[in-house]
């Protein structure tokens, strides 16, 4: 799932190749991908881009034109991407069982395709006049990069949490932006147990796991500044030391990177680096092995 890092690259390379560009039309191809009726896709023909900004992991492309500002808000899910094209295909794309979901053409002949791979579908494009009025987008936390977004304020939002770590990372409406991926690697800088509680932590441990998140995410979004968004899946893959890379020796300690599996999801970690060399059982309510 892309996340803050490769949202935030996305963010700056539509913001450079978009803005100032009139859009000829936008295409639905997947009938799940669009979520709004009202103002109808149409109203963004003969808009110019505006700005392309970022609210966690939504992108949000800023638009004038005939029907007034719009705000076309993507979230691309676990498996949705976008593609850019400096030439579109000069025909409708034809809906079918492909991963095509949603085209959007400009007057100069280029523009980006929506994808989604696998068979469940969950990419959701928004058209609204206010971003706010997406649910998602009003439901988000601060954003963890944000200037303003210090110690202190972090430490305000972990107060009275019950949950695990890991669990808090990734709730949007605690934190903004960090997925399954970007958690493993905060925890793993952190040398922190993903299913510590949050309760449990000093504060020390508070301005540890502060200081890790705030240096993995900057680091990941500088990795990433300027690549073209083809390339930025690999570069995210390539940049991860534990998530992802079970059974790979830990680029820390040397320690064999362990995995813990759930229904629909996992999650990496070295038990030397987070565990006190305990291994966690693999199960959805893990505990450390006695």
């Amino acid at each position: 799932m892309p996340e803050l890092p490769e949202v935030e690259a996305l963010r700056e390379f539509l913001d450079e190749h978009l803005v100032g560009k009139e859009i000829a039309r936008a295409l639905p191809v997947a009938i799940s991908v669009l979520k709004t009726y009202d103002p109808p896709l149409g109203a963004l023909d003969g808009g110019e881009v505006t700005g392309v900004a970022r609210h966690g992991k939504f992108l949000d492309i800023a638009t004038a034109g005939p029907a007034g500002e719009l705000h076309l808000v993507i979230h691309l899910a676990r498996a949705g991407w976008l593609q850019w094209r400096d030439v579109l295909p000069s025909g409708p794309p034809r809906p079918g069982k492909g991963p095509l979901a949603l085209r959007v053409a400009l007057t100069g002949g280029d523009g980006f395709d929506l994808t989604e791979a696998g068979t469940t579908k969950r990419l959701a494009v928004h058209l609204v006049r206010d971003p706010a009025a997406v649910d998602g987008v009003a439901r988000l936390g601060p954003d963890p990069l944000a200037d303003d977004f210090d110690r202190d304020a972090f430490a305000a939002l972990l107060a009275g949490e019950r949950r695990q770590i890991k669990g808090a990372l990734r709730d949007q409406s605690l934190i903004a932006g960090i997925g399954n991926a970007y958690s493993d690697e905060i925890l793993h800088a952190a040398r922190m147990s993903p299913f510590k509680p949050v309760r449990n932590l000093t504060q020390e441990e508070t301005t540890a796991l502060y200081e890790a998140m705030r240096a993995t995410l900057r680091e990941a979004v500088e990795r990433s500044h300027g690549l073209a968004a083809g390339r930025l899946k690999a570069e995210k893959k390539s940049g991860l030391r534990v998530h992802g890379r079970t059974g790979e020796p830990c680029p820390v300690c040397g320690d064999t990177i362990r995995e813990v599996s759930f229904s629909d999801s996992s999650l990496q970690y070295c038990a030397t680096c987070q565990t006190g060399g305990k291994p966690l059982a693999d199960r959805r309510l893990s505990r450390l092995l006695k």
